[in-house]
């Protein structure tokens, strides 16, 4: 049971008021930490990217595709999370980028701590992109800010096409949807890519739904386009000229670990 995000303070029942100062206790610190996270991803002018999605969606999948695509075209590392092992971690690093794994143990989520260790760990003043893939989990991920500048949520078509109603505040906080293993939508005949921008919009979330298949190249482009895109608009900014980092921040050379 996770021990940072309120589940195992729910299963001890204490009184609702008590429940309520706890989690508050804890967002309050954690958005404290997400704030300096930003100030170093923007001190570096790196666009910062959270991936949530429930286990199984193709997260990795899609970053490793997305990293080929994006050779010569943007400089990316890759902060994974996973309760155990650096599987992911390493099939990204095959493609030749920084990768940063975190064991979660046994929580649920990364946390705004989690994230500012890793970044240590990157050469953030030669990057354009990081992306954070968070825990396969659609529920408490998305009570963590991590200081990233924009949160994707991905929905795999074998999931059903009704997580964004069940699961709202991830999606309702999206700033871009993917409708991901679209190559089975042939397969899963019942599954409506209406349906999931129905939902979307319901929450009051004009995030664009995107379709996107990693094993047939579809919605590939489109998905790299967002990218740049946020990238070039991000840069755009007024005030976007590259600051100092701070003082006490210097992230060591990105090593192969044996």
């Amino acid at each position: 049971m996770c021990e940072t995000c309120g589940c195992a303070v729910a299963t001890e029942r204490p009184a609702a008021t008590e429940t309520i100062t706890v989690m508050r206790g804890i967002l309050d610190q954690n958005a404290a930490q997400a704030a300096h996270n930003r100030a170093h991803f923007e001190a570096h002018d790196v666009l910062a990217l959270n991936l949530m999605s429930a286990p199984g969606s193709g997260k990795t999948a899609l970053l490793e595709r997305t990293i080929d695509e994006l050779a010569g075209r943007l400089r990316c590392a890759v902060i994974e999370g996973d309760l155990e092992t650096d599987n992911d971690a390493r099939r990204i690093r095959r493609h030749g980028v920084p990768a940063i794994q975190i064991t979660t143990g046994a929580t649920c989520h990364l946390d705004a701590a989690m994230v500012h260790e890793a970044l240590h760990q990157l050469p953030l003043a030669g990057l354009d992109v990081v992306f954070i893939e968070n825990v396969g989990n659609l529920v408490c991920p998305a009570s963590f800010a991590l200081g990233t500048h924009a949160d994707i949520a991905l929905l795999s078509v074998p999931e059903g096409d009704d997580k964004a109603a069940k699961y709202p505040v991830m999606f309702r906080a999206a700033s871009l949807v993917l409708v991901s293993k679209a190559d089975l939508l042939p397969v899963f005949e019942d599954f409506s890519v209406a349906a999931v921008r129905t939902a979307v919009q319901a929450l009051a979330n004009p995030a664009p739904v995107l379709t996107v298949s990693v094993k047939s190249g579809v919605g590939i482009l489109d998905w790299v386009e967002w990218l740049c895109a946020a990238v070039a608009a991000r840069r755009a900014r007024p005030g976007a000229e590259p600051s100092r980092a701070p003082a006490h921040f210097s992230a060591a050379p990105f090593a192969q670990p044996s």
